[in-house]
Protein backbone atom coordinates (compact mmCIF):
# COMPACT_ATOMS: atom_id res chain seq x y z
CA UNK A 1 0.00 0.00 0.00
CA UNK A 2 1.22 3.61 -0.55
CA UNK A 3 1.71 5.53 2.52
CA UNK A 4 3.82 8.55 2.88
CA UNK A 5 6.00 6.80 4.95
CA UNK A 6 6.49 4.71 1.83
CA UNK A 7 7.59 7.37 -0.66
CA UNK A 8 11.14 7.93 -2.09
CA UNK A 9 13.55 10.45 -0.04
CA UNK A 10 14.03 12.29 -3.43
CA UNK A 11 11.34 15.02 -2.74
CA UNK A 12 12.71 18.28 -3.02
CA UNK A 13 13.98 20.00 0.28
CA UNK A 14 11.00 21.20 1.88
CA UNK A 15 12.43 22.01 5.58
CA UNK A 16 10.19 23.84 7.81
CA UNK A 17 7.03 22.81 5.64
CA UNK A 18 4.09 21.36 7.92
CA UNK A 19 3.68 17.58 7.51
CA UNK A 20 0.73 17.50 5.40
CA UNK A 21 1.61 19.41 2.90
CA UNK A 22 5.48 17.22 2.94
CA UNK A 23 3.61 14.48 2.26
CA UNK A 24 1.67 15.58 -0.52
CA UNK A 25 4.91 16.70 -2.70
CA UNK A 26 6.38 13.20 -1.59
CA UNK A 27 2.80 11.46 -3.11
CA UNK A 28 3.15 13.93 -6.47
CA UNK A 29 6.78 12.22 -6.88
CA UNK A 30 5.26 8.96 -6.62
CA UNK A 31 2.62 9.84 -9.36
CA UNK A 32 5.30 10.76 -11.78
CA UNK A 33 6.80 7.85 -10.92
CA UNK A 34 4.03 5.14 -11.06
CA UNK A 35 3.11 7.58 -14.45
CA UNK A 36 5.99 6.45 -16.16
CA UNK A 37 5.59 2.55 -15.26
CA UNK A 38 2.26 2.95 -16.76
CA UNK A 39 3.34 5.03 -20.18
CA UNK A 40 6.06 1.79 -20.72
CA UNK A 41 3.71 -0.40 -20.24
CA UNK A 42 1.14 1.18 -22.30
CA UNK A 43 3.79 1.54 -25.14
CA UNK A 44 4.89 -2.24 -24.59
CA UNK A 45 1.35 -3.47 -25.05
CA UNK A 46 1.19 -1.37 -27.93
CA UNK A 47 3.86 -2.86 -29.70
CA UNK A 48 3.16 -6.42 -28.11
CA UNK A 49 -0.43 -6.72 -30.15
CA UNK A 50 0.38 -4.68 -33.13
CA UNK A 51 3.69 -6.88 -34.20
CA UNK A 52 2.98 -10.08 -32.63
CA UNK A 53 -0.25 -10.26 -31.98
CA UNK A 54 -0.99 -9.20 -35.89
CA UNK A 55 -3.63 -6.66 -34.56
CA UNK A 56 -4.33 -3.67 -36.41
CA UNK A 57 -4.04 -1.24 -34.24
CA UNK A 58 -4.42 3.30 -34.52
CA UNK A 59 -0.80 2.89 -33.60
CA UNK A 60 -0.21 6.76 -34.53
CA UNK A 61 -3.34 8.02 -32.57
CA UNK A 62 -2.27 5.63 -29.27
CA UNK A 63 1.07 6.79 -29.32
CA UNK A 64 0.16 10.48 -29.68
CA UNK A 65 -1.88 9.99 -26.38
CA UNK A 66 1.21 8.13 -24.95
CA UNK A 67 3.33 11.12 -25.72
CA UNK A 68 1.10 13.50 -23.74
CA UNK A 69 0.82 11.71 -21.56
CA UNK A 70 4.87 11.31 -21.10
CA UNK A 71 5.16 15.35 -21.29
CA UNK A 72 2.30 15.99 -18.60
CA UNK A 73 4.06 13.44 -16.52
CA UNK A 74 7.73 15.53 -17.36
CA UNK A 75 5.97 19.10 -16.29
CA UNK A 76 4.93 17.18 -13.10
CA UNK A 77 8.11 16.23 -12.24
CA UNK A 78 9.75 19.76 -12.90
CA UNK A 79 6.56 20.85 -10.04
CA UNK A 80 7.86 18.24 -7.76
CA UNK A 81 11.00 20.47 -8.38
CA UNK A 82 9.56 23.65 -6.45
CA UNK A 83 9.19 24.52 -3.00
CA UNK A 84 5.77 25.56 -3.77
CA UNK A 85 3.52 23.10 -0.99
CA UNK A 86 1.64 20.16 -3.27
CA UNK A 87 -2.70 20.40 -2.61
CA UNK A 88 -5.13 17.62 -3.06
CA UNK A 89 -6.51 19.02 -6.24
CA UNK A 90 -3.03 19.17 -7.91
CA UNK A 91 -2.88 15.06 -7.10
CA UNK A 92 -6.38 15.27 -7.73
CA UNK A 93 -6.10 16.49 -11.39
CA UNK A 94 -2.83 14.42 -12.06
CA UNK A 95 -5.40 11.38 -11.76
CA UNK A 96 -7.84 12.93 -14.16
CA UNK A 97 -4.98 13.45 -16.53
CA UNK A 98 -4.16 9.22 -16.21
CA UNK A 99 -7.87 8.54 -16.21
CA UNK A 100 -8.65 10.55 -19.65
CA UNK A 101 -5.38 9.11 -21.27
CA UNK A 102 -6.96 5.41 -20.56
CA UNK A 103 -10.00 6.76 -21.55
CA UNK A 104 -8.47 8.05 -25.06
CA UNK A 105 -6.05 4.55 -25.02
CA UNK A 106 -9.50 2.61 -24.89
CA UNK A 107 -11.46 3.89 -27.12
CA UNK A 108 -8.87 3.45 -29.69
CA UNK A 109 -8.41 -0.10 -28.86
CA UNK A 110 -12.26 -1.79 -28.32
CA UNK A 111 -13.88 0.32 -25.50
CA UNK A 112 -15.11 -2.25 -23.18
CA UNK A 113 -14.36 -5.32 -24.54
CA UNK A 114 -10.50 -4.81 -24.58
CA UNK A 115 -9.50 -6.45 -20.97
CA UNK A 116 -7.50 -3.73 -19.62
CA UNK A 117 -10.84 -1.95 -19.29
CA UNK A 118 -10.50 -2.51 -15.20
CA UNK A 119 -7.12 -0.69 -15.00
CA UNK A 120 -9.81 2.13 -13.85
CA UNK A 121 -9.58 0.52 -10.96
CA UNK A 122 -5.97 1.08 -10.43
CA UNK A 123 -6.67 4.89 -10.54
CA UNK A 124 -9.50 4.79 -7.64
CA UNK A 125 -7.10 2.48 -5.63
CA UNK A 126 -4.17 5.04 -5.91
CA UNK A 127 -6.66 8.00 -5.20
CA UNK A 128 -8.34 6.43 -1.99
CA UNK A 129 -4.60 5.98 -0.20
CA UNK A 130 -3.62 9.84 -1.23
CA UNK A 131 -7.17 11.84 -1.51
CA UNK A 132 -9.58 13.29 0.73
CA UNK A 133 -12.99 11.26 0.75
CA UNK A 134 -14.18 14.41 -1.47
CA UNK A 135 -12.05 13.80 -3.99
CA UNK A 136 -11.76 9.59 -4.03
CA UNK A 137 -15.61 9.85 -4.66
CA UNK A 138 -15.06 12.21 -7.69
CA UNK A 139 -13.24 10.23 -9.17
CA UNK A 140 -15.07 6.92 -8.64
CA UNK A 141 -17.80 9.45 -10.96
CA UNK A 142 -15.37 10.03 -13.28
CA UNK A 143 -14.10 6.47 -14.07
CA UNK A 144 -17.45 5.40 -13.86
CA UNK A 145 -18.55 7.97 -16.48
CA UNK A 146 -15.49 6.57 -18.76
CA UNK A 147 -16.70 3.34 -18.38
CA UNK A 148 -20.35 4.24 -19.63
CA UNK A 149 -18.93 6.30 -22.26
CA UNK A 150 -16.96 3.10 -23.31
CA UNK A 151 -19.81 1.16 -23.72
CA UNK A 152 -21.16 3.96 -26.21
CA UNK A 153 -18.35 5.02 -28.52
CA UNK A 154 -14.95 2.60 -29.56
CA UNK A 155 -13.31 1.47 -32.35
CA UNK A 156 -13.83 -2.02 -32.35
CA UNK A 157 -10.74 -4.46 -32.23
CA UNK A 158 -9.82 -6.10 -35.62
CA UNK A 159 -9.14 -9.83 -34.11
CA UNK A 160 -8.88 -12.65 -36.73
CA UNK A 161 -10.81 -15.82 -36.32
CA UNK A 162 -13.27 -14.11 -33.93
CA UNK A 163 -17.27 -13.36 -35.95
CA UNK A 164 -18.42 -9.77 -35.04
CA UNK A 165 -20.60 -9.96 -32.16
CA UNK A 166 -22.53 -7.43 -30.17
CA UNK A 167 -22.29 -7.24 -26.48
CA UNK A 168 -25.78 -7.78 -25.07
CA UNK A 169 -27.43 -4.90 -22.65
CA UNK A 170 -27.27 -7.34 -19.69
CA UNK A 171 -24.07 -8.54 -20.06
CA UNK A 172 -22.63 -4.46 -20.50
CA UNK A 173 -25.17 -3.46 -17.67
CA UNK A 174 -23.76 -6.38 -15.52
CA UNK A 175 -19.61 -5.30 -16.19
CA UNK A 176 -21.14 -1.40 -15.08
CA UNK A 177 -22.46 -2.92 -11.98
CA UNK A 178 -19.27 -4.96 -11.47
CA UNK A 179 -16.92 -1.90 -12.05
CA UNK A 180 -19.04 0.14 -9.76
CA UNK A 181 -19.48 -2.36 -6.74
CA UNK A 182 -14.74 -2.97 -7.21
CA UNK A 183 -14.69 0.74 -7.17
CA UNK A 184 -17.33 1.25 -4.24
CA UNK A 185 -15.69 -1.18 -2.19
CA UNK A 186 -12.22 -0.28 -2.68
CA UNK A 187 -12.82 3.08 -1.83
CA UNK A 188 -14.47 2.10 1.65
CA UNK A 189 -12.10 -0.13 2.57
CA UNK A 190 -8.81 0.93 2.26
CA UNK A 191 -10.43 4.16 3.28
CA UNK A 192 -11.19 1.81 6.99
CA UNK A 193 -7.68 1.04 6.27
CA UNK A 194 -6.17 3.75 5.78
CA UNK A 195 -8.30 5.16 9.72
CA UNK A 196 -6.84 1.93 11.08
CA UNK A 197 -3.35 2.51 10.07
CA UNK A 198 -3.48 6.09 11.39
CA UNK A 199 -5.12 5.36 14.50
CA UNK A 200 -2.50 2.94 15.25
CA UNK A 201 0.36 5.32 14.62
CA UNK A 202 -1.31 8.49 17.01
CA UNK A 203 -2.04 5.40 19.65
CA UNK A 204 1.93 4.47 19.37
CA UNK A 205 2.57 8.60 19.78
CA UNK A 206 0.32 8.70 22.82
CA UNK A 207 2.49 5.62 24.23
CA UNK A 208 5.49 7.01 23.58
CA UNK A 209 4.68 10.50 24.53
CA UNK A 210 3.11 8.63 28.01
CA UNK A 211 6.35 7.28 28.40
CA UNK A 212 8.39 9.90 27.95
CA UNK A 213 6.55 12.43 30.09
CA UNK A 214 6.89 9.10 33.11
CA UNK A 215 10.30 9.11 32.94
CA UNK A 216 10.86 12.61 33.17
CA UNK A 217 7.94 12.05 36.36
CA UNK A 218 10.93 9.74 38.13
CA UNK A 219 13.49 12.46 37.24
CA UNK A 220 12.01 15.01 38.96
CA UNK A 221 10.83 12.18 41.82
CA UNK A 222 14.69 11.62 42.35
CA UNK A 223 15.46 15.41 42.39
CA UNK A 224 13.26 16.42 44.70
CA UNK A 225 14.03 13.48 47.03
CA UNK A 226 17.53 14.40 47.08
CA UNK A 227 16.56 17.88 47.97
CA UNK A 228 14.50 17.23 50.34
CA UNK A 229 17.90 15.26 52.26
CA UNK A 230 19.76 18.45 51.53
CA UNK A 231 17.09 20.43 52.97
CA UNK A 232 16.52 18.93 56.25
CA UNK A 233 19.75 20.17 57.57
CA UNK A 234 19.35 23.77 56.94
CA UNK A 235 15.73 23.75 57.89
CA UNK A 236 16.63 22.42 61.39
CA UNK A 237 19.74 24.91 62.10
CA UNK A 238 17.22 27.65 60.85
CA UNK A 239 14.56 26.26 63.72
CA UNK A 240 17.30 26.01 66.02
CA UNK A 241 18.73 29.56 65.36
CA UNK A 242 14.56 31.32 65.47
CA UNK A 243 14.12 29.09 68.21
CA UNK A 244 17.01 30.96 70.39
CA UNK A 245 16.47 34.03 69.42
CA UNK A 246 12.88 33.96 70.42
CA UNK A 247 14.35 33.38 74.05
CA UNK A 248 17.02 36.38 73.68
CA UNK A 249 15.91 39.30 75.80
CA UNK A 250 16.39 41.64 72.60
CA UNK A 251 13.99 40.11 70.11
CA UNK A 252 11.32 38.77 73.54
CA UNK A 253 11.08 42.46 74.28
CA UNK A 254 9.99 43.80 71.14
CA UNK A 255 6.36 42.76 70.34
CA UNK A 256 6.80 43.09 66.18
CA UNK A 257 10.24 41.26 66.29
CA UNK A 258 8.35 38.25 68.19
CA UNK A 259 5.92 37.87 65.60
CA UNK A 260 8.25 37.97 62.84
CA UNK A 261 10.20 35.02 64.56
CA UNK A 262 6.65 33.23 64.83
CA UNK A 263 6.15 33.79 60.87
CA UNK A 264 9.22 32.79 60.37
CA UNK A 265 9.47 29.79 62.26
CA UNK A 266 5.34 28.73 61.27
CA UNK A 267 7.02 28.98 57.52
CA UNK A 268 9.76 27.06 58.51
CA UNK A 269 7.65 24.59 59.96
CA UNK A 270 5.53 24.34 56.40
CA UNK A 271 8.91 23.71 54.75
CA UNK A 272 9.89 21.02 56.97
CA UNK A 273 6.22 19.37 56.42
CA UNK A 274 6.57 19.75 52.66
CA UNK A 275 9.76 18.18 52.71
CA UNK A 276 8.67 14.98 55.06
CA UNK A 277 5.95 14.36 52.57
CA UNK A 278 8.06 14.49 49.66
CA UNK A 279 10.05 11.82 51.70
CA UNK A 280 7.47 10.03 52.56
CA UNK A 281 5.53 10.13 49.35
CA UNK A 282 8.80 8.63 48.51
CA UNK A 283 8.07 5.73 50.80
CA UNK A 284 11.35 6.66 52.67
CA UNK A 285 9.65 7.37 56.02
CA UNK A 286 6.23 6.12 56.20
CA UNK A 287 5.99 2.07 56.02
CA UNK A 288 2.45 1.85 56.95
CA UNK A 289 -0.51 1.59 54.62
CA UNK A 290 -2.58 4.86 53.10
CA UNK A 291 -5.03 5.95 55.79
CA UNK A 292 -8.73 5.14 55.36
CA UNK A 293 -11.19 7.96 55.54
CA UNK A 294 -14.36 9.60 54.21
CA UNK A 295 -14.84 11.68 51.20
CA UNK A 296 -16.08 14.39 53.27
CA UNK A 297 -13.53 14.06 55.67
CA UNK A 298 -11.18 14.17 53.48
CA UNK A 299 -11.98 17.40 51.16
CA UNK A 300 -12.60 19.40 54.76
CA UNK A 301 -8.95 18.43 55.44
CA UNK A 302 -7.99 19.08 52.04
CA UNK A 303 -9.68 22.69 52.72
CA UNK A 304 -8.57 23.38 55.69
CA UNK A 305 -5.09 22.93 55.45
CA UNK A 306 -4.92 25.25 52.17
CA UNK A 307 -7.00 28.01 53.54
CA UNK A 308 -4.54 27.86 56.52
CA UNK A 309 -1.41 27.25 54.94
CA UNK A 310 -2.18 29.77 51.58
CA UNK A 311 -4.00 32.38 53.80
CA UNK A 312 -6.53 32.62 50.93
CA UNK A 313 -10.44 32.55 50.62
CA UNK A 314 -11.95 29.68 49.01
CA UNK A 315 -16.11 28.95 48.39
CA UNK A 316 -16.46 25.44 48.98
CA UNK A 317 -19.24 23.39 48.15
CA UNK A 318 -19.96 19.58 47.88
CA UNK A 319 -22.15 17.33 46.17
CA UNK A 320 -23.12 13.81 47.38
CA UNK A 321 -23.46 11.25 49.85
CA UNK A 322 -20.10 10.76 51.83
CA UNK A 323 -18.40 7.62 50.59
CA UNK A 324 -15.37 5.74 52.20
CA UNK A 325 -12.17 6.43 50.47
CA UNK A 326 -8.16 5.66 50.57
CA UNK A 327 -6.51 8.70 51.49
CA UNK A 328 -4.13 9.71 49.15
CA UNK A 329 -0.84 11.68 49.36
CA UNK A 330 -0.68 12.02 45.27
CA UNK A 331 -4.51 13.32 44.98
CA UNK A 332 -4.12 16.14 48.13
CA UNK A 333 -1.19 17.31 46.20
CA UNK A 334 -3.01 17.35 42.80
CA UNK A 335 -5.62 19.42 44.02
CA UNK A 336 -2.85 21.73 46.00
CA UNK A 337 -1.62 21.96 42.45
CA UNK A 338 -4.71 22.75 41.12
CA UNK A 339 -5.90 24.87 43.67
CA UNK A 340 -2.66 26.97 44.04
CA UNK A 341 -2.55 27.72 39.83
CA UNK A 342 -5.88 29.39 40.49
CA UNK A 343 -4.61 31.40 43.30
CA UNK A 344 -1.58 32.43 40.97
CA UNK A 345 -3.66 33.53 38.72
CA UNK A 346 -6.12 35.82 40.58
CA UNK A 347 -4.45 36.20 44.20
CA UNK A 348 -6.97 39.14 44.84
CA UNK A 349 -9.87 37.47 44.20
CA UNK A 350 -11.62 34.05 45.90
CA UNK A 351 -11.92 31.09 44.14
CA UNK A 352 -14.64 28.88 43.67
CA UNK A 353 -14.25 24.98 44.63
CA UNK A 354 -16.53 22.45 43.72
CA UNK A 355 -16.84 18.60 44.57
CA UNK A 356 -19.46 16.75 43.28
CA UNK A 357 -20.19 12.87 43.02
CA UNK A 358 -22.53 9.95 42.53
CA UNK A 359 -21.58 6.15 42.84
CA UNK A 360 -19.02 5.94 39.89
CA UNK A 361 -17.28 9.21 39.56
CA UNK A 362 -15.98 12.28 41.41
CA UNK A 363 -15.57 15.53 39.45
CA UNK A 364 -13.36 18.43 41.36
CA UNK A 365 -14.07 22.15 39.64
CA UNK A 366 -12.07 24.97 40.58
CA UNK A 367 -12.83 28.33 39.36
CA UNK A 368 -10.98 31.36 39.54
CA UNK A 369 -11.13 35.12 38.29
CA UNK A 370 -8.17 35.43 36.37
CA UNK A 371 -7.45 36.57 33.01
CA UNK A 372 -7.87 33.23 31.92
CA UNK A 373 -5.55 30.09 30.02
CA UNK A 374 -4.03 32.20 26.45
CA UNK A 375 -5.38 29.79 23.48
CA UNK A 376 -1.52 28.52 22.67
CA UNK A 377 -1.45 27.18 26.23
CA UNK A 378 -5.15 25.54 26.36
CA UNK A 379 -3.96 23.24 23.19
CA UNK A 380 -0.73 22.22 25.39
CA UNK A 381 -2.43 22.07 28.95
CA UNK A 382 -0.61 19.44 31.25
CA UNK A 383 3.14 19.36 28.75
CA UNK A 384 6.08 20.30 30.85
CA UNK A 385 7.41 23.82 30.85
CA UNK A 386 4.17 25.19 29.61
CA UNK A 387 2.94 28.29 31.76
CA UNK A 388 1.22 31.20 31.23
CA UNK A 389 3.32 32.80 34.35
CA UNK A 390 6.42 34.29 33.83
CA UNK A 391 8.13 32.81 36.47
CA UNK A 392 6.56 29.28 35.96
CA UNK A 393 6.86 26.09 34.52
CA UNK A 394 3.75 24.42 34.10
CA UNK A 395 5.41 21.40 36.48
CA UNK A 396 2.60 21.60 39.04
CA UNK A 397 -0.50 21.02 36.16
CA UNK A 398 2.13 18.52 34.57
CA UNK A 399 1.92 16.69 37.63
CA UNK A 400 -1.73 16.92 38.20
CA UNK A 401 -2.33 15.89 34.60
CA UNK A 402 -0.23 12.51 35.37
CA UNK A 403 -1.60 11.39 38.57
CA UNK A 404 -5.15 11.93 37.27
CA UNK A 405 -4.21 10.03 34.58
CA UNK A 406 -2.47 7.20 36.90
CA UNK A 407 -5.80 6.77 38.85
CA UNK A 408 -7.66 6.31 35.30
CA UNK A 409 -9.06 9.98 35.24
CA UNK A 410 -8.45 13.28 33.40
CA UNK A 411 -8.75 16.66 33.87
CA UNK A 412 -9.97 19.34 31.32
CA UNK A 413 -9.49 22.99 31.59
CA UNK A 414 -11.68 25.99 29.55
CA UNK A 415 -12.33 29.55 30.07
CA UNK A 416 -15.73 30.97 31.60
CA UNK A 417 -16.70 34.13 31.35
CA UNK A 418 -14.99 36.19 34.09
CA UNK A 419 -11.62 33.54 34.80
CA UNK A 420 -11.01 30.36 34.11
CA UNK A 421 -12.62 26.37 35.58
CA UNK A 422 -10.39 23.11 35.46
CA UNK A 423 -12.41 20.20 36.39
CA UNK A 424 -11.12 16.58 37.46
CA UNK A 425 -12.44 13.86 37.14
CA UNK A 426 -11.90 10.55 38.95
CA UNK A 427 -13.44 7.09 38.88
CA UNK A 428 -14.35 6.53 42.68
CA UNK A 429 -13.03 2.74 42.14
CA UNK A 430 -9.90 4.27 42.07
CA UNK A 431 -10.23 5.78 45.44
CA UNK A 432 -12.55 3.23 47.54
CA UNK A 433 -11.06 0.25 49.61
CA UNK A 434 -10.73 -2.39 47.83
CA UNK A 435 -13.53 -4.84 49.17
CA UNK A 436 -15.50 -1.69 48.56
CA UNK A 437 -14.89 -1.12 45.08
CA UNK A 438 -15.33 -4.88 44.70
CA UNK A 439 -19.36 -4.67 45.70
CA UNK A 440 -19.91 -1.59 43.79
CA UNK A 441 -18.93 -3.71 40.63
Amino acid sequence: MLTPSTFPATAPAVAGMAPERLAHNRNLLQLVELRWLAVAGQLLTVLVVQTLLQVELPVREMLTLLAILALFNVASWLRTRLSLPVVNAELFAGLLVDVAVLTGQLYYAGGITNPFIFLFLLQVAVASVLLRPRYVWALVAATTGAFIALTLWHRPLALSGLFDAVLSTDYVGGLLVCFVLNAALLVIFIGRISRNLRQRDEALAKLRQRAAEEEHIVRMGLLASGAAHELGTPLATLSVILGDWSRMAPFAGEPELREEIEEMQRQIARCKAIVAGILSSAGETRGDAPEETTLNAFLDTLVDEWKRTRGAELAFRREGLDLPIISDTALKQMIHNILDNALEAAPEQPLHFHARWDDDTLSLRVQDRGPGFPADILERLGTPYQSSKGSGRGLGLFLAFNVARTLGGHIAAHNVPGGAEVEITLPLAALMPQEDADDGR
